[in-house]
């Protein structure tokens, strides 16, 4: 009977009856104050699927498999033409480009840089327009893609100053990430070089150069990482706001690589791989490369240090009634203004007599 009542009481008000223990607060959204972190990324997440991240992500990875081989011809041609007759530092910027790409697209991407090299000067305008207009695409997308997690408006901008802008933010990442590639090839070269000169060579010394090998390609990833996350926005954020998530990108680039590199490895010994694999390859680690970037851009977008646009509540108003009392003619009043106006009447009507 008591339960029945305090049911009934429940039911009546919306709040536990006389006796019942209250219902226990829902698991995630405790475990979410008693952690900022799972909170931040769990906000992140929201701003990432609210942002449209998944569909800015597969528009770059198409964009990226479209261009990935015609910027790379045109990069190495020009680089072959710079560079012709110093093989040592080609062959450094392309060792460090093999180790950043899985061990399954090594050969694909040795085989484009070769070419590239060989023929520099004979793409003629043809290729040169297709890796720009290629190039041009995924660059107008990953920015897009990249304004959209800031949170920022997109605005409308004339098409010839979107389209110089980005060309000019493509050359800038391009020269970006030669300057990383030389930088991390560069590092193993001139470190195995010191050591053979030191006649160090074995153990220990070897494991601290290839320690220090991979922590400066992290360094690298990361000023790279650093400037597509604050620099790529149509609106530029402050670099400080963007260092955790270039590190996290940084870091995560990494664990993606080996990632992919056992997904190739699995997926090798099929007859299928042969034709396909080099392509499958590639819209995989694009795409998980894509989503990763976008989402580590919306975690830095919604951290609280960043959340300067908030719109403050507004102050309390104080609705304070305010009754005018406004009094009527008593009696008197009224007996005396029917008797002037008796009286006007009467007047006008003997002026109208006569």
């Amino acid at each position: 009977m008591a339960t029945k009542e305090a049911a009934r009481a429940k039911n009546a008000t919306g709040k536990p009856g006389k006796g019942e223990k209250p219902e226990k607060e829902k698991l995630l959204p405790r475990l979410r104050r008693k952690y900022p972190a799972l909170d931040h990324i769990i906000r992140a997440n929201k701003a990432f699927t609210e942002r449209y991240g998944n569909h800015y992500a597969a528009a770059i990875t198409y964009f990226s498999v479209l261009s990935v081989i015609p910027i790379l011809m045109v990069a190495f041609a020009i680089v072959g033409l710079v560079l012709r007759g110093n093989q040592v530092v080609i062959n450094q910027i392309t060792s460090g480009i093999d180790r950043s790409v899985p061990p399954g697209l090594n050969e694909l991407v040795t085989d484009i840089v070769e070419t590239a090299t060989e023929s520099a000067g004979g793409l003629g305008i043809i290729g040169l327009a297709i890796a720009l207009y290629a190039g041009i695409g995924w660059m107008t997308n990953l920015r897009d893609a990249l304004t959209a997690q800031w949170g920022q408006e997109k605005k409308q901008i004339p098409i010839v100053t979107r389209t110089l802008n980005d060309f000019a933010a493509l050359l800038g990442l391009g020269l970006a990430l030669l300057v990383s590639f030389a930088l991390a090839a560069a590092g193993s070269g001139l470190g195995a070089k010191l050591l053979e000169l030191a006649d160090l060579e074995g153990q220990p010394w070897t494991a601290l150069l290839r320690g220090t090998t991979i922590l400066l390609s992290l360094a690298a990833n990361m000023l790279v990482f650093l400037w597509v996350i604050a620099r790529l926005p149509r609106e530029k954020v402050e670099l400080r706001s963007a260092v955790k998530g270039a590190v996290i990108t940084s870091v995560g680039f990494v664990l993606l690589q080996q990632l992919a590199t056992f997904y190739l490895g699995a997926v090798s010994e099929k007859p299928s791989f042969a034709v396909f694999g080099p392509v499958l390859g590639l819209l995989v680690f694009a795409n998980l490369v894509s989503r990763f970037l976008l989402f580590v851009t919306a975690w830095t977008a919604t951290a609280k240090e960043n959340q300067s646009g908030v719109i403050a509540p507004p102050v309390p108003v104080t609705i304070r009634p305010q009754v005018h009392v406004r009094r009527g003619p008593n009696p008197v009043s009224t007996a005396g203004l029917l008797g002037i106006g008796g009286l006007i009447g009467a007047g006008l009507t003997w002026l109208r007599k006569r």
